[in-house]
């Protein structure tokens, strides 16, 4: 009976540990977070990163004092974020005022790079 017992138990830690050795970065939390990098292929600088879930309303990432032409940023989702669709609409703003078109991306996909 006590084999039983060491036996259950040496199966259960072996199949927590298969499956959090194989499971996503992302879905770990934690250095897991959401993220993504954004390369500004203009030569203007992008002073706004917009994001919308539905294409109407529109939240933004602090992106600080902007992203340089040719410069890439990596931009890290808000945990608040985590329940939300992977597909999301995103549209750049440049120094000019332009607003670039809204394109979805798939936020699931791993090293995921957009390019405005």
């Amino acid at each position: 009976m006590k084999f039983h017992t060491h036996l259950k138990k040496a199966l259960l830690v072996g199949c927590a540990l298969l499956v959090t050795t194989f499971m996503p970065p992302v879905a770990l939390g934690g250095e897991g977070d959401y993220s993504f990098k954004v390369k500004n292929t203009t030569k203007e600088l992008i002073t706004k990163i917009l994001v919308s879930e539905d294409g109407e309303k529109y939240g933004y990432f602090d992106i600080g004092a902007g992203i340089k032409p040719g410069e890439t940023m990596t931009l890290v989702w808000d945990k608040s974020t985590n329940g939300g669709s992977c597909h999301q609409w995103f549209k750049a703003v440049w120094e000019s005022g332009e607003e670039g078109k809204p394109v979805k991306f798939d936020f699931c996909e791993k090293d995921l790079q957009l390019e405005f």
